[in-house]
């Protein structure tokens, strides 16, 4: 994977550090809206521009984690055809679980990277050693972020993400 250009050094040895990627879910791994079906389901779409990075950074031995607001099946089930084992929904207080998480997985703060697009994401936001967000995040996200991505979310945002992780790699 070849390293972009334009990457400044002191954010390559942030991403060198990293060893847990987390994600939000809508407006991140998803384009935020909402499709409800005629029984009430509501129904979610993934990009797989995104799961093939999230897949790949998870055979480079990354731990991977979704922490999201809302509860969805779809979620579950996206998160299970990636891999994903750590998957936390109807969080609205993000920062405990992600504390936790870390905790367990024995990973220091400055060790991780989340993505995240509204104003529930910032308390891990400001926790974490490299915050990002989609191109369409809100305002007062995008200032507490180390690093934007040039997509939207679920459109390729991820995948930037963790490709940039991935090319940091010595």
């Amino acid at each position: 994977m070849s390293r972009p250009k334009d990457i400044d050094s002191s954010i390559l040895n942030i991403l060198r550090k990293i060893r847990l990627i987390a994600f939000d879910v809508d407006g991140v791994l998803t384009d935020g809206r909402l499709y409800y079906g005629a029984h009430g389901e509501c129904m979610k779409v993934f990009h797989a521009k995104d799961g093939y990075s999230i897949k790949l950074a998870l055979t480079y031995g990354y731990h991977m984690a979704i922490i999201t607001g809302r509860k969805s099946v779809f979620v579950e089930k996206r998160a299970d055809d990636w891999g994903i084992k750590h998957v936390f929904q109807g969080i609205h207080d993000k920062q405990p679980v992600f504390e936790a998480l870390c905790k367990e997985l024995n990973i220091g703060y400055e060790q991780t990277a989340y993505m995240g697009d509204d104003v529930l994401d910032m308390p891990v936001l400001k926790l974490v050693g490299f915050a990002t967000c989609p191109k369409d995040a809100m305002p007062v996200v995008k200032k507490s972020c180390h690093w934007i991505s040039k997509y939207k979310g679920g459109l390729g945002a991820a995948r930037e993400l963790c490709d940039l992780i991935l090319s940091a790699r010595k």
